[in-house]
């Protein structure tokens, strides 16, 4: 049994924050991958044919490149470049018109005015004021806890109304948010087509805001994607943790926590080797935390962890194609995200079709083509492009339902970029069990990490002031179940990591 001063459980970025976090603090730490690489849900493989690289989960990052918590690291020095590609995000239509996500506020407006004339203007004057509070904003939603202290900046800078209409966004649906600002339907569906990244249903209070943040990132951070492939930021967390002297082990999947009444003496691998250490923080979501801490937890805060609630499934799918998607509106052939799907009525009808446990005969689409801007993607000549979309939760799939299903998500494509399948030359298809099967942290095929609902979104996993706090001494919760949540910013690692460090110079103080 050999003894360190900390051990975290999960090398997703949450758990690589962590591992950074206390490194930095001089703490003699050891992360613990289950995996044969780090990453987690930031993985690029060679899925479909040899040199062809795919982004396995995640592959666009706003909420990256606006973390606070990396944006501390010198992350390039370890290999992490950016690549913003022309156009942020493009919403097609079937006519063969777009409008567009430009990292211009201006050049977005003029998109939207393309569409409706107003509708521009309506969402500089929205988005103008809060870009110039952006600071304030990005520690309001992706900021460590408690809470409180992001808004009261946001007040400071922003004013008690604009501060109030802001709060309302966040209690709003998307569909009536996106009546309210525009005019026109394709900007409504331009902005909800963004708060469909997230799994409220857009006729329910809180969709709005998933949306509208996205948007503001597009024109504060952009929304790139690492050069060569996702892995390019797992590995610069890694090698920057590993500078720091901290010992990563892959292959090393942890069986249980150890503890000594309700304190935390370390963790037990599977092949039953020990690791002692009095803190413990584990990138897991509830169910995981359960297996392995169990009664230590205690039966009431095991009761409230059971109450978390997780969101739809998944199906992605991954191509190698024999040249670029050939839309037929000119605003996708430059982006780096495209939302297919269509008009607004389209995008609340596919929705709620899942939220009804149906397969939609065509489903609103999360598509990437990071080798349009990235051509270290794929071989010359040739490129990458991935989609996803939400399913029920209910829906068992066997390997041949997925694959049928894999063929509407070509067909939605199709319709929005004629001749799409003659340049498909294969494709990957990840069901539901498949994504959990490659990463515990996506149960049932949630890639959100639990549901986003608004009694769900501030309080996570459970109503507490203290959310990265466990019952058990020394033991820490720093997953995408706590608070801001989901996407890849490191926040809830750090966060974890910053109690653990803060609650030992108390006790040695005390």
């Amino acid at each position: 049994m050999t003894r360190h001063d900390a051990i975290v459980i999960g090398a997703g970025p949450n758990g690589l924050a962590a591992a950074i976090t206390l490194a930095e603090a001089g703490r003699d730490v050891v992360l613990c991958e289950a995996a044969d690489a780090p990453g987690g849900a930031v993985r690029t493989e060679e899925l479909t044919l040899p040199g062809f690289r795919h982004d396995t989960f995640s592959s666009v990052y706003p909420a990256a490149a606006a973390s606070p918590v990396f944006a501390r690291w010198p992350l390039a020095d370890f290999g992490l470049d950016w690549i913003q590609p022309p156009v942020a995000m493009a919403h097609p239509f079937p006519d063969g018109s777009a409008v567009a996500l430009h990292r211009s506020l201006e050049r977005t407006a003029a998109s939207l005015d393309a569409q409706h004339p107003g509708d521009g203007a309506a969402w500089e004057a929205f988005a103008g004021p809060l870009l110039d509070v952006f600071p304030q904003l990005r520690r309001t939603l992706i900021g460590g806890w408690f809470p409180i202290v992001g808004p009261a900046g946001l007040l400071a800078r922003h004013g008690i109304q604009g501060t109030l209409e802001f709060a309302r966004v966040i209690l709003a649906s998307a569909r009536a948010f996106s009546t309210e600002l525009f005019g026109g339907e394709r900007a409504q569906a331009w902005l909800a087509g963004s708060c469909l990244h997230g799994d409220v249903a857009a006729d329910d209070a809180g969709s709005a805001i998933t949306g509208t943040y996205l948007q503001l990132l597009g024109h504060a951070v952009g929304w790139p994607s690492p050069r060569g492939g996702a892995q390019a930021l797992a590995d610069a967390l890694a090698g920057y943790f590993q500078h720091l002297g901290g010992t990563l082990r892959v292959n090393s999947r942890v069986a249980r926590v150890v503890t000594a009444g309700r304190r935390t003496a370390g963790v037990e691998l599977v092949g039953g080797e020990r690791l002692r250490a009095n803190v413990v923080v584990a990138d897991v979501l509830p169910a995981g935390l359960m297996a392995l801490a169990g009664d230590a937890l205690g039966s009431e805060y095991r009761a409230r962890l059971q109450r978390y609630r997780y969101g739809p499934a998944t199906v992605k799918v991954d191509w190698a194609l024999d040249g670029p998607i050939p839309w037929s509106a000119d605003e996708p052939r430059t982006a780096g995200t495209v939302h297919v799907g269509g008009h607004l009525a389209d995008l609340v009808d596919a929705q709620r079709t899942v939220r009804d446990d149906e397969l939609p005969e065509r489903p609103f689409l999360l598509l990437g083509q990071q080798s349009l801007a990235d051509p270290t993607r794929a071989p010359e000549g040739k490129h990458t492009a991935w989609a996803y979309t939400r399913v029920p939760q209910s829906h068992r799939f066997d390997a041949d339902g997925v694959d049928a299903f894999a063929d509407r998500i070509t067909a939605q494509v199709e319709r929005f970029a004629p001749g799409f399948g003659d340049r498909v030359l294969a494709r990957h298809v990840l069901g539901p069990k498949d994504l959990e099967s490659r990463n515990d942290n996506l149960p049932g095929g949630d890639v959100g990490g639990g549901s986003y609902a608004i009694d769900q979104l501030v309080f996570r996993p459970v109503p507490s002031l203290s959310p990265y706090r466990t019952p058990v001494r020394g033991l820490y919760l720093g997953s995408a179940a706590t608070f801001p949540g989901g996407a890849v910013h490191g926040a809830c690692g750090h966060g974890a990591a910053r109690l653990a460090l803060a609650e030992g110079r108390l006790r040695r103080w005390l």
